[in-house]
């Protein structure tokens, strides 16, 4: 009897799964947090004591889910980096030309970089990371340029996109997406969406006036 009343007990340890999710859940937290500051102020600028202060724990709290800074730097880039190329792998399940795909993967691309972890990926420079990180870091960044460059190669074949050289198109097109987390004004006029059409828009089409047709 006594063991079937524990049983019905509560216990007010949470279940390992519930201790993962929130686990996740902080580590987020410390993520999304620090990133802010990473953008504001920069890599070197940024203490781990700003971040904490601002998650109202302490320091030592922090190492309890980072290692070190760096870690948390490169799980920043890293998270931007993993939603383009899973915007890039979206756009390839739906299938159609090069030309649609391509610029599927670029309006992906273009609304990551509105994003905190997306502008984070374009405003750290390798140096900033360690090693090792840094290592991994260029892998990414090499595997999204691949993917990409398939894409247009694959749009040249099927003639939706004009030929010429591939890594001149991939390196014009990856410059101009980037550098949206350089301007991109979260309180401007435009928001993600209309920023994201937009550069679409004008990578496609350029930006010479189209000749009038004669009557």
């Amino acid at each position: 009897m006594a063991s079937t009343t524990a049983t019905r007990r509560k216990s007010p340890w949470p279940k390992p799964a519930d201790r993962e999710r929130e686990r996740a859940l902080k580590r987020e937290a410390v993520l999304r947090t620090a990133v802010e500051f990473f953008n504001d102020k920069g890599f070197h600028a940024t203490s781990l004591d700003d971040v904490a202060l601002a998650l109202n724990v302490t320091k030592p709290t922090i190492y309890h889910y980072f290692s070190n800074k760096d870690e948390i730097l490169f799980e920043c880039v890293r998270f931007g980096l993993e939603r383009i190329r899973e915007g890039a792998e979206a756009v390839e399940k739906q299938g159609g030309s090069g030309l649609d795909r391509l610029k599927g993967l670029m309006r992906n691309y273009a609304l990551v970089m509105t994003d905190d972890f997306g502008m984070c990926v374009t405003r750290t420079a390798d140096h900033e990371l360690s090693a090792e990180s840094r290592a991994r870091f260029r892998a990414l960044k090499r595997e999204i340029d691949t993917t990409i460059r398939g894409v247009v190669e694959a749009g040249m074949k099927d003639g939706s996109i004009a030929a010429g050289d591939v890594r001149i198109v991939t390196a014009t097109l990856s410059g101009a997406l980037n550098w949206i987390a350089r301007w991109f004004d979260p309180d401007g006029p435009l928001g993600p969406e209309e920023i994201a059409d937009g550069c679409v828009a004008t990578l496609v089409n350029g930006i010479a006036a189209k000749p009038a047709k004669s009557k």
